[in-house]
């Protein structure tokens, strides 16, 4: 009876010692990096989640703040929107977030900043092209047997016999050049420099008041309807409406020189076009303002500058 009772016990304690390893080895749920929830057993060590990388930050990037929009920042920057969307691969220009960093600089900018890393596949070609080339193979003059093993026969032998014909030359290797890090766009869109843009009044009319840099500029009185022209020549960067601006048209004149015209009735000019000192580019207005007026702005490197030192007097 004893000797049952103990292999009751024992058989019990088995069961339960099984019970234990099948709870313990029992696959659980965790989330993995990419945020999706996997099974793992229980004694497995845990996954690691990996850090996300340290936002880019420096010249050439930009955090944006509460208010901003893609055209005010490309505007302080001296940029098309359209670029910025590109070079941030955004979806959709108005979905932008507070804090969000943004590449403001095209990439391998030709001015000398460094914006982002080199991707991968560059870093390996320029380590090719600068890597001494790999020795030459020693050719062997040795005519003896060859290391396979065949079955006799006399015309096996006497094809070992034969002398090794020379090797062929290495087919040569091709080398990748790398081309100049330059923008396609600028390239092949020369800008001049600074002084060698010629200005000229954009509206006839009142100054309403001189400069000040809350304001970033300068408001001409007029009629409704009266031409805005281009106070110099160059390229129209920007056509179309922002808060606080109105109808806007934007001007690139050289690399660091851009000139806005706010406020308009209509706009008579398209994004990319090139426009000469003088053309009329818009139609006098009131848009996103109280009275009929042009604001005007000149922008040195995207910043706001006091027009009347690009003007002529009057």
């Amino acid at each position: 009876m004893k000797k049952l009772s103990l292999v009751g016990i024992a058989s019990l304690l088995c069961l339960l010692g099984a019970c234990s390893t099948t709870q313990n080895s029992a696959p659980v749920l965790e989330r993995n990096a990419d945020g999706r929830m996997v099974e793992v057993p229980r004694n497995a060590a845990p996954v690691a989640l990996k850090a996300a990388p340290p936002a880019p930050s420096g010249p050439g990037y930009y955090t944006v703040k509460k208010g901003d929009t893609l055209t005010r920042i490309a505007l302080d920057n001296g940029q098309n929107y359209r670029d910025l969307v590109t070079w941030n691969n955004l979806a959709n220009a108005n979905d932008i977030k507070v804090d969000q960093v943004l590449r403001v600089l095209p990439p391998n900018d030709n001015a000398g900043v460094q914006v982002g890393s080199v991707p991968a596949q560059d870093t390996a070609v320029r380590a090719s092209l600068t890597a001494p080339p790999p020795a030459a193979p020693a050719q062997s003059n040795k005519t003896g047997p060859r290391g396979d093993k065949r079955p006799y026969s006399e015309a096996a032998l006497a094809e070992l016999q034969k002398p090794d014909a020379p090797s062929p030359a290495p087919a040569p290797v091709a080398v990748a050049t790398m081309a100049p890090a330059t923008v396609a766009d600028k390239a092949a869109e020369p800008l001049v420099g600074e002084e060698s843009v010629s200005w000229m009044w954009p509206a006839e009319g009142k100054l309403m008041g001189s400069y000040e840099e809350s304001k970033k500029g300068i408001d001409i009185a007029g009629k409704s309807g009266q031409h805005v022209v281009a106070a110099a020549s160059g390229k129209v960067l920007y056509a179309g409406t922002m808060r606080g601006y109105g109808n806007l048209v934007i001007v690139k004149h050289s690399s660091t020189l851009l000139s806005a015209y706010a406020h308009n009735k209509t706009i008579l000019v398209k994004e990319g076009q090139a426009v000469t000192k003088g053309q009329t580019i818009a139609e006098m207005g009131d848009t996103d303002t109280d009275t009929v007026k042009l604001h005007f702005e000149v922008r040195q490197q995207g910043k706001p500058v006091d027009p009347s030192k690009f003007l002529p007097a009057r």
